[in-house]
Formats: structure tokens, C-alpha cells, sequence
């Protein structure tokens, strides 16, 4: 059986992980209390831990269970999506490839201006299809970890990561005009309200 693991050691690998992993989740104003919550959690219950999963899937577990019942909070409020940590380049590219886009080197630019859009989108997807997106796309989570961390089916997993990825380009469709331009690089433009050119 393997060693009992030790909760300072935990607590230095994991927590600005999972601070960073909650700002994504919670915003960044409720990801320090939800983080302090995660490892009281973690503190009290790491008698508890069979080893049966890795270290990392059950803290993010935890993690994942406190942003979810913060988010639930009637106190939770939702800060504006500028102070969220911003979504990597690599959603952005999994977007282009959604797009079929091909992606030069030299797009860096366009990337960084287009992740303030997209991390936008990734903030409006229900909480559910949000942590998936997250967990997959940033925290590189493989499915059968996500469906540990989440405590479903892997199958239930697959479909969820699925669905959310439709929902994020269907907004991204509705949302804002993606075009090649005079570089043949992907860009977009936030498409106008109704009623406005």
C-alpha cells in the first residue's frame, strides 16, 4: 500500500493550480475563499484518501464540488469576465481547427486579442459544460480523469466534453465573424446587436 501523502506537500503542488483552476471557475474576487474551503476539505479528509485515484484527481474533485456549490450560493456573485484568467491559445487553436481554419505562425496577435472573446464565451457556458472545457482544454485533464473528477461515467464524460465544445462554437457562431484576413490569418469581429450595423 502506498505511503499516506502529506498535506503541506499536497498544499505546495496544488494550490496555486487550483487557485488558477477556480478564478476560471468562480471568478477571481471568490477563488481565494473557494481555495481556502478546497484544502480545509482536503486537511480533514486525507485520512480518507485510498489511493485509489491520483492525488491530482481528488483534489480537483474537491475543488470542483466547492466551486459548484459556490456558484449555487443565492451570495455568489459573477464578476465581469475581464478579470478572469484568460483562456490559453490552446482553446483558441482547438477552435480554429473546429473552424478549419489552417493557423500560421505568426497569428500570436490575433490569438491573444481573440482569447479576451473567447475566454468571454467560455464564461457564459452553464457551469457544468464550463469546468469540462476547463478541465480538458486547460488543465489538460484526460476524460477518464475528468470523469473521476466529476464523478461521472466516462461515457457521460465524452458526451458532456462533446456538448460543450458544440455549445461554445454555436455561441462563437452567434457571437462573433470569424474571417481570413488580408494575411489569410483567422481573426474575428464581435458581430453587433440586433438593429445595428
Amino acid at each position: 500500500m502506498a505511503e499516506q501523502p502529506v498535506f503541506s506537500n499536497i498544499y505546495d503542488e496544488f494550490y496555486s493550480k487550483i487557485l488558477r483552476y477556480l478564478e476560471r471557475l468562480v471568478g477571481e474576487h471568490e477563488a481565494e475563499d473557494v481555495a481556502q474551503i478546497v484544502f480545509e476539505k482536503v486537511n480533514r479528509n486525507l485520512s480518507t484518501f485510498k489511493g485509489e485515484s491520483k492525488i491530482s484527481t481528488w483534489v480537483y474533485k474537491i475543488a470542483t464540488n466547492a466551486a459548484m456549490d459556490r456558484l449555487k450560493s443565492p451570495s455568489y456573485k459573477r464578476t465581469p469576465s475581464g478579470s478572469q484568467a484568460p483562456v490559453s491559445l490552446q482553446t483558441v487553436e482547438n477552435i480554429e481547427m473546429a473552424f478549419n481554419k489552417p493557423a500560421s505562425p505568426d497569428q500570436k496577435v490575433i490569438r491573444d486579442e481573440m482569447s479576451d472573446c473567447v475566454r468571454e464565451f467560455v464564461d457564459r457556458l452553464p457551469p457544468d459544460y464550463r469546468s469540462i472545457i476547463i478541465l480538458n482544454e486547460l488543465e489538460g485533464f484526460t476524460n477518464k480523469e475528468i470523469a473521476e473528477i466529476l464523478q461521472i461515467s466516462l461515457d457521460t464524460a465524452k458526451v458532456r466534453l462533446h456538448r460543450a465544445r458544440a455549445k461554445l462554437r454555436k455561441s462563437l457562431e452567434d457571437g462573433c465573424d470569424f474571417y481570413l484576413d488580408e494575411r489569410s490569418e483567422l481573426a474575428c469581429d464581435r458581430k453587433q446587436n440586433k438593429g445595428q450595423d
